[in-house]
Parts: structure tokens; C-alpha cells; sequence
């Protein structure tokens, strides 16, 4: 509509009889871009985000249509009512110096009395263009020889949006006939532009039912043979590494970001790839001298519960080695206790010196621990290792498997030679109960102390003894658990942290301070007294009135009396807690035994960790509180905390070792 350039109107005013008669009221003008502001008439009031780009595409083209302008009372301005956004970009290219102040625009000047008129004709009028024409306009200026970036510069817009432009120009004309007449959806039409191949894009759409055309499933159908470049193997074996091995690869230009929407096309490359590298891992595997050593990309956790854990013997220290340890001891509690006289006193700096030190004395001191065991020849003989990937797609490394005949051979000569593995307590080869190897502390855990990595263990034990107490069913599976294991299977799978010779000793008192009022230690108390008053004290008497008791009552009793035995107690917050397959029996949940308070636990971690912790429950309190002392931050931290069901890393989720996808389990390094 009067869509005149500025030649045209220069022309109009030096002509006197114009060749298409105006209307009476209406006259063409050119206005100093100075003398232009807003009309309160004009009707569209959102002007929309896309000044900049039509600013940029006024610059290159040229303003291809005129202002519509009635005059101001004072006699000088014009108001614009309709071409506001054109007026808006001009004055922007104005105030960046692009167009000179007094810039003349081509104006339709009207009457005072059809302003709101002329506006709303302009804005109803007219009509948008159809997205296919849209498509197919730009990939023709594309094969007139312009090139993408002059003419995303023309509109405004970036290279990318002008190649997706030419993208679904270029989807089949089949396709594009029915988008036309609202077939299917622009999604739709987006999801099938991933490939190029009309035959597969038709094939994809028209050979699915209408259920399954949703544009996630489309293109689900038309990558289904290829493999996406956030997937496990891709970052094992890197994409540069891929392309530079002659790898094709897709990219959808409509996705969110690069990696969801690249896409590998040879995925027999791939894993060729991945084999390869894998094999290399695995050589200096088998130089450690096992028996086998396979490689392999997956390993499903039922998998690798078909391998036992080969058996670790240990020898007696030297003198000098104990000597070494008892020193190393010695270092780590000393150090210990100026790490929590460093945290009481907020000293972030010597705490951070503090905890190196422990870490390089822990380390120190299991390299020493771990001389002291290893595995016989004819272990070795027989055991082997795995090299696979975890869900990341880092590198994970089984050692010292047994295959279940190996592990017969190996108990019966055991038993042969008199050495009954059942006759070790678990955890004197420097092991967790279920045979794998300690590993670091996991991540929110790294500034635990051992002093408090014990605390918060000897919380976990006192919670898993009372659900114990109160879970006759799961507590006679376990006690039956341990006994098979140690009476039928030579005890290599001891995996229940249960102490059967029923040594019971509460030294979780000695641990935490605060367990003889915690929650749990209270339960357990009760239900122990409640029992005690039912039952006699002499032994003869015991028994009988043991005899009329139900099943059901003594399963109940066996519970009770079993759940003192239940000790995770650790000496180092460690990736690989014990005792996860009995709290996932149990379901246990911490949080209904335990609560982070300021003493409890916020006191005795750095002021860092505590903000850590609040940006998890409280993400909009950690700008307030890191202006605060420590003191102040543990307090609140701990009224934020309050019914937020959060808990330190160093508890976790209590998942099976056995489906943990860890190197810290698999690994003896």
C-alpha cells in the first residue's frame, strides 16, 4: 500500500499533475525525519522485538513503503498513524548515525478526521505472506547467486535463520503441496527437513499412521541409524577424532543446540572406533597379569554380577610399616582436630591448608595399607578384568573377576589347604564388604573431615538398626543372607554389613555425641525395653516362654536382637558407602532419623560448602547469606533446610553397589 521509494516521491513532487489523482484530502510529502513523532491514533500499540532487524534491512533496501502522517496542532510536526515500526528504525539509525537527523521520509499526509481511519486500514488490510513463499523466495535470491550472509543482512536476521529458510525450501514438493493446505504442521515440516532425501521424507510421513507423525517421532524415524553426538560413545571417542577418520555427520538446523541435534551417520565407523580405543586401554591391563582381560562397551549391571571378586590375602606389616602407619594415624587425627578448630573459628583459608593435608596424609597412608595385600598366583592364574565404558562414556575397569567355576576352583583349594576365606573379617584387605575398593569422596563430601564422615556414618547405622528392628521380614532375609554366604558360598559375597558373632558394643556414642538422643537411638531404645520387660531374665525360663511364642513373635525378636549388629560405621567419606543393598531393602530415609542442623553438620563444613548446600534447597538466600559470618550462615542454613528433605551428599541415595556404574567399585587402583 503506497509502497513509493524516495526517488518516486521526489519525482511526484516535481511533477504538478501526478499520474494517479490522489484523493482530496490525502498529499504526498517529504518530512525531515526530525519533524516525525508517534500519533496516540495510531491502532497498532506493540510495536514487537524486531525494530533492530528492520532497521538493518531499511539500511541495505531501502524504506520500500510510506509513513502515513496527519499534522500536529502546533503546525510543525507530523504524527504517525500508521508505520510507526518504519518511523521507530529510522530514528534508530538516527541515533546511531547512520541517516542524518532531518533524514526526508516519504509521508501520505491525511486528513485530521480519517487518521484513525487510514491507520486501521493499513493494519487490517493487508495480508501476511505465506511461509512457503517465504521459503521458496529466499532459496531463489540464493540461485540468483546472492550469497547467505548478504542476505540475512538484507532482512536483519542471522545466516542461520536464512539457511533454515533454505532448508525447508527444500523439502519435498509433495510435502510442501500439503503444507500449503494445512496438511500438516510448520513442526511437522521442520522435523522432516533433517534429511535432504525426498523418498525417505515422503516414506517417513505418508507411511506412518496419524498417531505417529508427531515431528519427535518423525524425526526419531529419520535418524533412527544414526547416533546422536551426546551419546556415551561419542565423547569416549570424541567427534573430532570421528570426522577425522572419515566420519559423515547431520546436523538439524531446527534444534535446540549443536549436540542434540548432530547426528553420527556411520555408526559401523563408530564402533570400530571405540573398539579400537578400548583395546588400547586394555593392554596395560593385562600387563598386571591377570588371566583375561576382555573389552567390551557395555556392561549391564546383571552382567557383571555374574563375575565373583576374586579373593585378597593379606600379609602381617613389618615393624617399620607399622611404626609408618601408627605415625600416619597419628598426623590424620591431629590434623583433624585443627581442621574442625579452623572451622569453628571460620578460617576458610587455613581449613582449605588443613584439609590438603589430610588428603595427602589419607593417601599416603592407604598406599601403605594397600602393600599389604594382594592376590596369589593362582589367583591371578584365573581372575580377569573387563574394560568397558560407564553411562558418561568414561573409561571403567573390572579387575579381579571370577567366573563362578573359577570361584569353586578356588574355594576348594581353600578348603584343601585349611584357609577358609569365612574366617576373615570383611574389610581387613583394606576392602569395602562387597569386595570393591574404596574410592574418593563424592562430590559434595569433599570437605568432610573423618571426624564428621564418622558422625553422619554412625547416624546412618543407628537409622538402618531401628528400620532393621522394625522390618522382621527384610531383617530374617538378611541374617539368612549372611549365612548362606558364609556356610554355602565361602564367603566371597559377603556383602550385608551384619557382624554374626554378635559382639555388641555401642561405640556409636563415641562417634556422635548426639546419638544417644537422635531420633533412631531413641526408637530403638524404646522397642528394646518394651521387649525386655516381656521376657524373664533366667535363662531355663527364657527358653520356655521363647517356646510359646508364635513365628511371627520370634521373627519380631530376631529383628531386635540382629539390629544392634548393624554397623556402616566409615572412617572416610567415601564414594562407596557400605550397607547400600540393606538400606534399599529397608527403604531406608534419612531424613526421617536425621536433620542438618547448624551442630550437626553446617558448623563443621567450610562457609563454602554451607552456601553450596543452600543453593540446592535455597538458591535465592545464597546472595544474603555469603554477606553473613559463618556462625550466622550455619543458623540459617539450618531454618532453611528445615522440611526441604535435603541431606549431604555423603548419605546419597541409597542404591546397590552392585548396579553402581563406578570405577571406585570396579577397580582395586
Amino acid at each position: 500500500m503506497n509502497a513509493l521509494t524516495h526517488p518516486e516521491v521526489q519525482a511526484l513532487h516535481a511533477t504538478p499533475a501526478p499520474q494517479v489523482p490522489a484523493q482530496p484530502s490525502q498529499q504526498m510529502l517529504l518530512v525531515p525525519l526530525s519533524r516525525l513523532r508517534p500519533s496516540r491514533r495510531n491502532v497498532r500499540k506493540t510495536a514487537g522485538p524486531s525494530i533492530e532487524a528492520l532497521a538493518a534491512s531499511i539500511e541495505r533496501v531501502g524504506l520500500l513503503q510510506n509513513l502515513t502522517v496527519t499534522l500536529a496542532s502546533d503546525g510543525e510536526h507530523y504524527e504517525v498513524v500508521a508505520g510507526g515500526r518504519r518511523c521507530a528504525a529510522l530514528k534508530l539509525l538516527a541515533k546511531k548515525r547512520r541517516i542524518a537527523k532531518d533524514w526526508e521520509v516519504p509521508c501520505l499526509l491525511v486528513a485530521d478526521s480519517s487518521a484513525r481511519t487510514a491507520s486501521l486500514t493499513e493494519n487490517v488490510q493487508r495480508e501476511a505472506m505465506q511461509p512457503a513463499d517465504q521459503f521458496e523466495a529466499f532459496a531463489a535470491l540464493v540461485a540468483e547467486g546472492r550469497p547467505v550472509e548478504d542476505i540475512a543482512a538484507d532482512f536483519g536476521v542471522t545466516p542461520l535463520v536464512v539457511q533454515r529458510r533454505l532448508k525447508l525450501a527444500n523439502v519435498s514438493p509433495r510435502l510442501m503441496a500439503d503444507y500449503r493446505a494445512d496438511a500438516l504442521s510448520l513442526e511437522q515440516l521442520m522435523a522432516l527437513a533433517v534429511t535432504d532425501d525426498h523418498v525417505a521424507q515422503e516414506a517417513a510421513f505418508y507411511e506412518a499412521p496419524e498417531w505417529q507423525r508427531s515431528p519427535a517421532a518423525l524425526r526419531q524415524r529419520l535418524t533412527e541409524r544414526e547416533i546422536g553426538a551426546d551419546h556415551a560413545l561419542v565423547h569416549f571417542v570424541g567427534l573430532n577424532a570421528y570426522t577425522a577418520a572419515g566420519g559423515g555427520i547431520r546436523r538439524d538446523l531446527f534444534a535446540d543446540d549443536e549436540d542434540t541435534g548432530t547426528t553420527l551417520t556411520d555408526a559401523a565407523l563408530l564402533e570400530r572406533l571405540v573398539r579400537e580405543k578400548l583395546e588400547a586401554l586394555a593392554e596395560p591391563v593385562h600387563a598386571e597379569g591377570w588371566a583375561w582381560v576382555e573389552a567390551v562397551p557395555h556392561l549391564s549391571p546383571a552382567e557383571r554380577q555374574a563375575f565373583q571378586n576374586a579373593p585378597r590375602t593379606r600379609r602381617e606389616p613389618t615393624a617399620r610399616e607399622v611404626r609408618r602407619m601408627e605415625v600416619l594415624q597419628g598426623r590424620i587425627t591431629r590434623t583433624d582436630a585443627a581442621l574442625e578448630e579452623a572451622y569453628d573459628a571460620d578460617d576458610e583459608d587455613k581449613a582449605e591448608t588443613l584439609h590438603q593435608r589430610h588428603e595427602a596424609l589419607a593417601t599416603e597412608l592407604e598406599a601403605v595399607q594397600s602393600q599389604l595385600s594382594g592376590h596369589a598366583p593362582e589367583v591371578r592364574a584365573m581372575a580377569g578384568a573387563i574394560v568397558t565404558l560407564d553411562r558418561e562414556g568414561q573409561p571403567l575397569i573390572h579387575r579381579r573377576l571370577l567366573r563362578d567355576a573359577e570361584a569353586k576352583v578356588l574355594r576348594a583349594l581353600d578348603a584343601a589347604r585349611q584357609r577358609a576365606v569365612s574366617g576373615r573379617t570383611p574389610g581387613d584387605d583394606g576392602s569395602n564388604s562387597d569386595g570393591s575398593t574404596t574410592g574418593d569422596a563424592p562430590h559434595g563430601a569433599e570437605h568432610l573431615s573423618d571426624r564428621l564422615a564418622q558422625r553422619l556414618s554412625a547416624h546412618r547405622t543407628a537409622a538402618l538398626q531401628i528400620e532393621f528392628a522394625r522390618q522382621p521380614q527384610a531383617a530374617l532375609a538378611a541374617l539368612v543372607h549372611a549365612l548362606v554366604q558364609q556356610a554355602l558360598q565361602g564367603g566371597y559375597r559377603n556383602a550385608l554389613p551384619l557382624g554374626l558373632r554378635m559382639s555388641l558394643r555401642d561405640r556409636l556414642e563415641d562417634l556422635a555425641p548426639d546419638w544417644p538422643e537422635s531420633p533412631a537411638a531413641l526408637a530403638l531404645r524404646e522397642l528394646r525395653q518394651a521387649w525386655a520387660e516381656r521376657l524373664p531374665q533366667e535363662p531355663g525360663e527364657l527358653l520356655a516362654v521363647l517356646l510359646d511364642k508364635s513365628q511371627d513373635e520370634l521373627v519380631q525378636l530376631l529383628a531386635l536382637c540382629t539390629a544392634p549388629a548393624v554397623d556402616v560405621v566409615t572412617s572416610r567419606a567415601t564414594a562407596s558407602q557400605p550397607g547400600a543393598e540393606l538400606a534399599q531393602a529397608l527403604r531406608l530415609d534419612m531424613a526421617a532419623w536425621w536433620k542438618p542442623t547448624a551442630d550437626s553438620y553446617f558448623q563443621h563444613v567450610p562457609k563454602a560448602a554451607i552456601l553450596n548446600a543452600v543453593a540446592q534447597f535455597a538458591p535465592n538466600e545464597v546472595p544474603r547469606l555469603s554477606k553473613l559470618k559463618k556462625a550466622e550462615i550455619a543458623l540459617e542454613a539450618e531454618r532453611l533446610a528445615e522440611g526441604s528433605g535435603w541431606m549431604p551428599a555423603v548419605f546419597g541415595r541409597e542404591v546397590p553397589e552392585s548396579v553402581k556404574h563406578t570405577e571406585a567399585e570396579a577397580s582395586d587402583d
